[in-house]
């Protein structure tokens, strides 16, 4: 079994913003394997299916981002997962909106939802997969990940969350190695 989770807040305001790219990767991934993300377990909404010979869970956390933790690890020891099984795909200021960048291990980065699953893990030995959502005007934090893209950034994100799920598959398939090989490289056709 492999946990996938995409990072986000629950509700119709959230749903369009920059902080719930994790759910729009999460979201494609169920369309791409006709699935449906509709059970409610472990405090989110769940798609439980296969990739190939491989059972994956999706999981869309409903505790908003910053308890995304409790969530993660209630899927992650009903199943008896280890660290190598869990994958979670967030939003990150720091990186150019649509730039994807894959790691094995790591920090939260100041990342809310990321420090939560850390914390309620007891470690950081989980791939992470963050998509760009681009940096906030000074002191504009909040607002910034809390609101819509532009139609121009749209434009780049769209094709990064479609790249942002094929990452995800190659990790699947292939192992996290692969994947950041393959995926933490510019998208020259999508970047500014």
């Amino acid at each position: 079994m492999k946990l996938i989770v995409g990072l986000g807040n629950p509700g119709r305001s959230y749903a369009d913003t920059r902080h719930n790219v994790g759910f729009r990767v999460t979201e494609e991934l169920a369309r791409r394997w006709g699935l449906a993300l509709t059970q409610r377990k472990f405090n989110g909404l769940t798609a439980d299916g296969r990739l190939g010979e491989q059972r994956v869970l999706l999981l869309k956390p409903t505790t908003y981002m910053n308890l995304s933790g409790r969530s993660i690890s209630e899927a992650f020891v009903f199943y008896k997962l280890t660290e190598r099984d869990l994958l979670i795909v967030a939003d990150d200021l720091a990186l150019p909106i649509g730039r994807l960048r894959i790691r094995a291990r790591g920090s939260a980065g100041g990342h809310k939802g990321l420090a939560s699953t850390i914390s309620a893990l007891g470690n950081d030995e989980f791939a992470r997969l963050r998509v760009g959502i681009g940096s906030a005007a000074q002191g504009g934090t909040v607002d910034h990940v809390l609101g819509p893209f532009t139609p121009t950034e749209e434009k780049i994100i769209g094709p990064s969350i479609l790249r942002a799920a094929d990452a995800v598959e190659c990790w699947l398939n292939n192992g996290v190695d692969a994947a950041m090989n393959q995926f933490n490289r510019p998208d020259e056709a999508n970047e500014p």
